[in-house]
């Protein structure tokens, strides 16, 4: 048995056989590339993307687009493993490049924020520094977020299920008003 991140042993006329068997939409040839590349395909992509969790989506999602566009695949430019390399490679840097993906990793964990947000409570009273009269330059419904998280000591979560909206949507709102009360006191 190989090695992790060692290619199993192939020849040319079983990477042939594979293809043949994968343009044919064989299912059991997509579990054999499956089973033969995934661990490999993963780290290269992990490499890349340097979260595990995201690392295992982009991989499935390469997996799938191989298994659509193994007809685009071309022996002659080289090997099969070097195409799904290339395939998961740009899936990865696609995921990356997702807004999605940008909100994601620029969120922190709920747990992070509340720990910060209740030590700093002790020490940090926002009447001191006029923060009520800032909130007035605010578009409504941030206003109404920043009360609940700063003068009401709600979580974001309470917060979210106070106001009747997804979690998303109160930290989104709260860092767009807290962008804006940047802006003004700069």
């Amino acid at each position: 048995m190989p090695a992790v991140g060692a290619l199993p042993p192939e020849t040319e006329s079983e990477e042939t056989r594979l293809v043949q068997r994968l343009l044919a939409r064989d299912e059991r040839a997509l579990r054999l590339l499956h089973d033969r590349y995934a661990a490999n395909l993963l780290a290269v992509v992990l490499r890349v993307v340097r979260d595990r969790d995201l690392a295992q989506d982009v991989l499935q999602e390469g997996l799938l687009k191989v298994w659509l566009s193994i007809s685009s695949y071309d022996a002659a430019r080289g090997r099969l493993f070097t195409w799904m390399v290339r395939v998961c490679c740009n899936q990865a840097i696609d995921a990356l490049r997702n807004p999605r993906h940008r909100f994601n990793s620029s969120t922190q964990p709920l747990e992070d924020g509340e720990v910060r947000l209740a030590s700093a409570a002790s020490t940090f009273n926002p009447e001191h520094i006029g923060l009520r009269e800032l909130l007035l330059h605010l578009k409504p419904r941030q206003r109404e977020v920043l009360d609940l998280l700063y003068f009401g000591g709600c979580t974001q979560a309470e917060a979210a299920e106070q106001l009747n909206i997804p979690l998303a949507t109160v930290k989104t709102r709260a860092r767009a008003a807290m962008s804006t009360l940047t802006r003004l006191c700069i």
